[in-house]
């Protein structure tokens, strides 16, 4: 999958480890999907996935690995991308926005990404297959970035991998699963929670005031394909200035994750939150304890990681100088499990089935 700031990989098994051993659930809804990894693991597991999010290129990643069916698609994918990967670059609006004005791709490459993007769009694709070649050319495009991961900036010297030839190749599509298809969703995540119930919801909001939209404008421009207006070196849409998250306002985000919780209709609540954010953990305990009339049990694991790359590299200009020192190196990651039930006796279970590094907590409940 595509390199993304807050991926859930490493967290994905203890996840389905806890759900495993929480109660009979069928139905997963991610509230803020992302790449889909979380969804696209509940989905191998057999349970019925609805994953949502607010930008379209995740909307895209949530139609190819939650929603499409390999059954489906894979026969069709599979000829369209030797048929993509035969045409000859045409350099365009891409190739000039992010190859010559800016630098997150070669220019041979940006030629391919036109060609073969101007071909998705020639074909008026069902919009499950669209998005399994929506994904493919955005993965593809992802290994010969010259980037840290991040595209609010480019490498001042192009990356080794940029140089390669960017080439198709089929995502793992999945079988449908088990309890049912799943659902790509691209609406606000206060109204997915509302209209959407489920036996456990994952929510993973945004921590702070960086938005996923600024954080790659590329792939959004790309699945949009709607050649927009941009600003900056890092020729972000303009949009990006406009289509802001109440999540990534420090005044907004307490109220907005609060009428976020009460909306939920699930009797399982998985929270991730990261100790970078707006929120405090007492402000977040007593949110989470404070549902269901002050009636929700919580526990909670605290996880710690390495921050992404740009972080351990250091601040630099645009000339390439470094300006700043480097700060904290790692941070912590929380994960929430709230339930009207007391899960001490399944997660002691879930604990045994795949052993945890880290420690659990109980959190009392809000007043």
């Amino acid at each position: 999958m595509i390199k993304y700031i807050g991926s859930k990989r490493t967290l994905v098994p203890l996840l389905l480890e806890i759900v495993r051993h929480a109660g009979e659930a069928r139905c997963l809804l991610d509230l803020f999907s992302g790449t889909s990894r979380v969804g696209h693991a509940f989905k191998a597991a057999g349970y019925r996935v609805l994953a949502n999010d607010h930008n379209a290129y995740a909307a895209v990643l949530a139609r190819c690995y939650v929603q499409a069916d390999a059954d489906d698609v894979l026969g069709d994918a599979h000829r369209l991308v030797r048929e993509f990967n035969a045409l000859p670059g045409k350099p365009g609006y891409f190739t000039e926005t992010f190859c010559r004005r800016s630098r997150f791709f070669q220019p041979h490459n940006g030629a391919r990404i036109d060609a073969i993007r101007e071909a998705i769009a020639a074909k008026s694709l069902d919009p499950e297959l669209e998005a399994v070649l929506l994904v493919s050319l955005m993965e593809a495009a992802d290994r010969v970035d010259s980037t840290t991961g991040l595209q609010m900036a480019y490498l001042k010297t192009w990356s080794p991998r940029s140089y390669k030839d960017l080439e198709l190749r089929l995502p793992a599509v999945l079988p449908r699963a088990l309890h049912g298809k799943g659902v790509g969703l691209n609406l606000d995540a206060l109204e997915a929670a509302a209209r959407f119930e489920a036996d456990v919801v994952y929510v993973d909001p945004p921590y702070n005031q960086h938005s996923y939209l600024a954080n790659y404008h590329v792939w959004e421009t790309l699945v949009r394909w709607d050649r927009p207006e941009v600003y900056g070196v890092a020729c972000k849409r303009s949009d990006v200035r406009v289509r802001h998250s109440v999540f990534n306002s420090r005044p907004s985000a307490r109220e907005a994750l609060r009428q976020l919780l009460v909306r939920v209709r699930a009797p399982l609540i998985l929270l991730s939150f990261n100790d970078e954010g707006f929120l405090g953990r007492e402000a977040l305990e007593f949110e989470l304890g404070a549902l269901w009339q002050g009636a929700a049990r919580v526990a909670v694991l605290e996880i710690d990681f390495p921050r992404y790359v740009g972080a351990r590299i250091g601040i630099h200009n645009p000339h390439g100088e470094k300006v700043g020192t480097i700060g904290r190196v790692r941070n912590k990651e929380f994960v929430y499990i709230v339930s009207r039930d007391d899960l001490s006796e399944a997660l002691a279970r879930a604990a045994e089935a795949r052993p945890w590094p880290f420690p659990l907590r109980r959190v009392r409940s809000g007043e």
